[in-house]
C-alpha cells in the first residue's frame, strides 16, 4: 500500500514546480527546483458522464465524508496541495467563487500527508477561508486517475463529471463563468 501511495504521490508532483522539504513533503520553490516539465493547462471532457468516485476524505472536523454527501448540487472539487505553487495562486479565486451566488459548491480537497491540522493552519495562515478538506491517502487522485496537481473537476447536480481543468485558472475570471455555466 506505501509503494501505491508513494507512486501516487510522485505522479501529482510531477506538475509542480518543487523541492523535498525537511518534512518529506514536496514545498514549491522555483529557485531551487529541479526544472519539471508542467502540464499545460487544459479542458479535459473525455470523463464526461463517469459518476462521483466512492471515496472517503476528511472534513474540516477531521470526520470521514464523500462527494456523496454533496450529490443533488453541482460540485467544484480542486485537488490541491501546500507545497504547489499554482494550486495556491489560484485557491483565493476558488475561495471568493465559493461565495458567489449561483455557483457550484467548491470543494478544496488537499491531497497533503501531513496531519489535518497542517492544512487547516496553512488555510489559515493565508486567510483562505475555504473548509480545510483533506485526502491524506491520495485516494481521491488516484480514483479520478488524476496525475497533476491542481485539478479541477465540476460535477453536476446528478453526479456525473462534466468535465475537468488540469493546472492554475483563476476562478472568478470569465472564462471560467463560462465553463461553470455547464453545470446543471
Amino acid at each position: 500500500m506505501r509503494v501505491i501511495m508513494l507512486s501516487a504521490a510522485l505522479l501529482l508532483i510531477a506538475g509542480c514546480d518543487r523541492r523535498v522539504s525537511s518534512n518529506g513533503q514536496a514545498a514549491a520553490d522555483a529557485n531551487t527546483a529541479a526544472p519539471v516539465k508542467a502540464a499545460a493547462s487544459k479542458l479535459d471532457r473525455s470523463q464526461a458522464g463517469k459518476p462521483l468516485p466512492d471515496v472517503d476524505f476528511k472534513d474540516g472536523d477531521g470526520e470521514q465524508t464523500s462527494l456523496a454527501a454533496f450529490k443533488g448540487k453541482p460540485l467544484l472539487v480542486n485537488l490541491w496541495a501546500t507545497w504547489c505553487a499554482p494550486c495556491i495562486k489560484e485557491l483565493p479565486t476558488l475561495e471568493k467563487l465559493s461565495t458567489t451566488a449561483g455557483a457550484p459548491h467548491v470543494i478544496a480537497l488537499s491531497q497533503d500527508m501531513q496531519p489535518q491540522s497542517t492544512v487547516a493552519a496553512f488555510l489559515d495562515e493565508k486567510k483562505i477561508g475555504l473548509e480545510s478538506y483533506q485526502d491524506s491517502e491520495m485516494a481521491m487522485s488516484s480514483a479520478l486517475g488524476v496525475q497533476t496537481l491542481p485539478t479541477t473537476i465540476l460535477y453536476g447536480s446528478d453526479g456525473k463529471e462534466i468535465w475537468r481543468y488540469t493546472g492554475e485558472m483563476d476562478w472568478t475570471s470569465p472564462a471560467a463563468a463560462r465553463m461553470l455555466a455547464e453545470a446543471k
